[in-house]
């Protein structure tokens, strides 16, 4: 009973909050025309918007979304309140169809927007408006839709498809990256490129509102947008495995932090700081006749990490005794 309650009031604010934004209007004047993805792991439950537009930072205002509720994507002509608004709907117990075809309902400017919405069930919506510029069209497909206007032809909408659905094998993530990819290759946004930006949710709902977001990456200016958020997303893994890296030292499994810090340098073997914290790591783990060709060859690199080196003690980051401390400083 409490929980009917719950959601009733969160639809109503909801409800309350829609009609003032679909009454004033506000955003009529903001567009982003782009290609974009919303999509769902069928295999961990997490949820993903990627975007790609010749317009400066899209990010801001395409990719909406929330652990345990859901994703949008609003785009052309955009009004920014179908994700926030959609978000909420969705939390208060509709599904994404039911959600969509309510707030398109009462947008005075549908016919110029392009909005899709995927739900934690899987169940996913699309709209495209008659008066978004050609070429524009959306497909929705198995836990995902894809959605495009004023591309350079109509190829582009189903090769994004066809990439979601031929790259099965890859993380959410790299997936939805190839779908942006295959739709740049396929002809793209007729202005060209400009600004990317991804974004991936858990599954369920997390305690903490800065733990929502598993992936968060905007490119806002760019001439290769597509190929600096792959960079990007890649980056993110590396550092992912340096953090488990460090996870498994705490709990001393030297065989898996090793494995994760491997992992970490394959990726970016130059980042000096990945070599720096694995050095740091291994000299608190009583690891120091590992760590010391680790910190020489930073230090070597660059002689400020061994001014940093000098300030770790005191702020508790390295622990190791004066002689230890000796040894790594005069290398």
């Amino acid at each position: 009973m409490k929980i009917q309650v719950f959601r009733f009031l969160i639809l109503f604010i909801s409800f309350l909050t829609i009609q003032g934004a679909a009454a004033q209007n506000v955003y009529k004047d903001k567009f982003a025309h782009t290609f974009s993805i919303v999509a769902r792991d069928k295999v961990t439950g997490e949820m993903a918007v990627a975007v790609q537009s010749h317009w400066f930072s899209v990010g801001s205002i395409v990719s909406w979304g929330k652990s345990g509720v859901g994703v949008v994507a609003t785009q052309s002509f955009v009004n920014p309140a179908y994700g926030p608004n959609g978000l909420k709907m969705i939390e208060g117990g509709k599904n994404a169809v039911e959600t969509l075809e309510y707030l398109v309902s009462i947008d005075e400017g549908k016919d110029v927007r392009q909005v899709a919405m995927l739900d934690a069930s899987g169940k996913v919506a699309a709209f495209t408006g008659e008066k978004c510029i050609v070429s524009a069209s959306h497909i929705v497909g198995d836990n995902y839709s894809v959605q495009a206007n004023m591309m350079l032809n109509d190829k582009v909408v189903p090769a994004m498809a066809k990439a979601f659905d031929e790259n099965t094998d890859l993380p959410l993530a790299e997936r939805v990256v190839k779908v942006l990819l295959a739709a740049q290759e396929a002809g793209g946004d007729i202005r060209g490129k400009q600004s990317a930006a991804l974004i991936v949710v858990n599954a369920e709902p997390v305690e903490n509102p800065w733990m929502d977001k598993k992936i968060d990456l905007r490119v806002d200016d760019h001439p290769e947008p597509l190929l600096e958020l792959e960079r990007l997303l890649k980056v993110h893994r590396a550092y992912d495995h340096l953090n488990k890296g460090d996870v498994a030292m705490e709990k001393n499994d030297m065989a898996l932090a090793l494995k994760e810090y491997a992992a970490a340098e394959q990726m970016f073997p130059d980042n000096l700081e990945m070599k720096y914290w694995k050095a740091v790591t291994l000299a608190n783990n009583k690891k120091l006749q590992e760590a010391l060709p680790i910190f020489k060859e930073v230090f070597t690199a660059d002689q400020n990490w061994k001014e940093l080196t000098k300030r770790l003690p005191k702020s508790g980051l390295l622990n190791v005794s004066e002689l230890e401390f000796k040894q790594i400083l005069d290398l």
